[in-house]
């Protein structure tokens, strides 16, 4: 199978999973939202097959899981939140894959997270959202502090998922070249 056509089915079904999980594992947490599982996909993608991958599948993923669920609604400020955060965690990722540390990986990995998710949920889906609704930034900012928070705990919890499952991974797809 030609390396293109390999790269597109892995995106598929990256995609498909982020879904699925997002979809069939909703643990709520405050009013309307849900901790999205389906990061713990976009994570692995990430640090696994790559940080533009990784930023498709998180992207792409949200706006089938908005269009499936809730119609147009939010869809906007995740779309632009999954892009900031997959490629700042994709590149923390791609940068520390190498470092024999493994704590000061997985501190770099975490302030990479924490800060893109600070940045791509709480301050530009906050942005959008004020823009899109006209509603003032501390009223949309007080209802992504939420999504922020459960956003960032399961994107921390993937981080050991990403290690485990990198060297299968890359091993399954350097395999079958």
């Amino acid at each position: 199978m030609k390396s293109s056509t390999k790269q597109i089915a892995l995106i598929g079904i990256g995609i498909a999973l982020f879904v699925v999980f997002t979809l069939c594992l909703q643990v709520p947490i405050f009013e309307n939202y849900y901790v999205c599982l389906g990061y713990i996909v976009m994570a692995v993608y990430c640090c696994s097959i790559g940080v533009i991958s990784g930023t498709i599948v998180g992207t792409v993923g949200v706006v089938l899981y908005c269009l499936l669920i809730s119609g147009l609604r939010g869809m906007p400020g995740w779309v632009v939140g999954n892009i900031v955060i997959g490629i700042c965690s994709g590149l923390a990722f791609k940068y520390t894959r190498l470092m024999k540390n493994k704590y000061l990986k997985y501190f770099l990995c975490s302030v990479a997270i924490v800060s893109s998710t600070f940045i791509g949920i709480f301050l530009m889906k906050s942005i959008v959202e004020m823009y899109l609704y006209s509603q003032p930034f501390l009223l949309r900012a007080s209802n992504n502090i939420f999504a922020f928070i459960a956003d960032v705990v399961v994107l921390l919890f993937a981080v050991p998922f990403c290690e485990m499952l990198d060297p299968k991974i890359r091993k399954f797809i350097d395999g079958n070249k």
